[in-house]
């Protein structure tokens, strides 16, 4: 094991014994998870809240992160914190100080607030290669301002960590009890919009829902109710809805599938619209019949291209996924409709006789900045067909 150098106040150790050292900050103690990056260079707080990042340690690429501060209103997750989030952050820098009019808390004192463990000064650029020729390793990220590790110890943990496959994760990022929601966009100079006007009425199904989906939903007239992961599709048929939304969300889409996909299945037999993203586009998979598989680094950022097949347009897009879609075990009554112009893995399908179809990616999130909000417009367009 590595010797630590003096003043080292956090360390990252990995299941294969590599140790990283820097300055510790954010929560004090330590947490295990899956080690990822993500090449964002805005948005860090709603990456730390984005529950699809659950029992996750994200590494920032970009350097320089916390310029912009935190507020209350860039929350992704409505739960409490690290617990249904990620676990832990690595910056290159020490966390910088905020230099923004809607800042309410620097990023550090946020962090500890919240329970995420973080880690500065390390080589971020060393560990992103390693994670591009060797995999997303687990490991235990740790901080402790007196600097004493037990480095074997945690070496330990983050080898006995089982990792993401084989984990249904939705049953705790799930809300525990249906709820609306009317916040809109956000729209300068006022902040969020209401959504006062309801055209559609929409049910979520939330597996880890991230808050700006509801906000494009409610901006293309739909009335919000969101309902629990294990909320049975008789329930959700019984409201009545004009479309049906699947969310995203974190963990092994083949474990939330063991209860979630016999749902899917009815509703898409309801002959009701369904709007899959990231988890739920997986899940809609698996209900179609194909296969969804592990990703050796997944894809974590905002500048992805990703090609609509059915109109030729590239877009700039949002993904935060470690699992992917088999595009070769599409069963044939479904039409791939995107794909990553990075590797060629699956971003999209669609049902050629029924008003289905989901994305991989993260429509709301707007890294383009609007490349792919017209995929909530695609959703109201089917249910105006449906309601005929």
């Amino acid at each position: 094991m590595t010797d630590l150098l003096p003043g080292c106040t956090g360390v990252l150790v990995l299941a294969n014994g590599v140790v990283l050292q820097g300055n510790g900050c954010g929560a004090e103690g330590e947490a295990v998870g899956e080690v990822c990056f993500n090449t964002a260079m805005t948005g860090y707080q709603e990456i730390l809240t984005d529950p699809s990042y659950m029992a996750q340690i994200v590494a920032f690429t970009f350097p320089h992160v916390g310029n912009v501060g935190t507020n209350l209103e860039d929350l992704e997750e409505f739960g409490a914190g690290a617990g249904t989030a990620a676990r832990g952050a690595i910056f290159r820098d020490v966390p910088t100080g905020p230099a923004n009019w809607r800042s309410k808390a620097d990023l550090d004192t946020w962090m500890a607030r919240r329970g995420v463990i973080g880690l500065s000064g390390v080589d971020t650029r060393a560990l992103t290669r390693s994670i591009r020729e060797h995999g997303m390793p687990h490991g235990v990220i740790a901080h402790s301002p007196d600097g004493k590790f037990d480095l074997a110890a945690l070496k330990a943990k983050a080898a006995e960590w089982a990792g993401l496959e084989g984990l249904d994760l939705a049953k705790d990022a799930t809300c525990t009890q249906s709820f609306g929601f009317t916040e809109g966009l956000w729209e300068w100079p006022g902040g969020y919009s209401e959504n006062d006007k309801p055209k559609y009425d929409v049910v979520v199904i939330d597996y880890g829902i991230k808050r700006n989906i509801l906000r494009s939903l409610n901006s293309i007239g739909a009335k919000v109710t969101v309902v629990p992961a294990s909320t049975s599709a008789e329930d959700i048929l019984a409201r009545n809805p004009d479309g049906v939304l699947l969310s995203n969300g974190p963990g092994d889409p083949a474990a939330t599938g063991v209860y979630s996909v016999p749902v899917i299945k009815k509703l898409v037999e309801s002959g009701k619209p369904v709007f899959g993203i990231c988890l739920g586009h997986q899940m809609l998979a698996l209900a179609l019949g194909a296969k969804t598989r592990k990703m050796d680094q997944g894809h974590h950022g905002a500048n992805h291209p990703v090609q609509d097949l059915t109109t030729g347009k590239v877009e700039i897009v949002s993904m935060n996924h470690g699992f992917t879609v088999d595009r070769d075990s599409l069963p044939a009554p479904v039409t791939e409709t995107h794909v990553s112009l990075f590797d060629g893995t699956n971003a999209g399908i669609a049902l050629k006789d029924r008003p289905v179809f989901s994305v991989q990616h993260h429509p709301e999130a707007s890294p383009g900045p609007t490349d792919s909000l017209y995929l909530f417009e695609r959703f109201a367009g089917l249910m105006d067909k449906a309601k005929g």
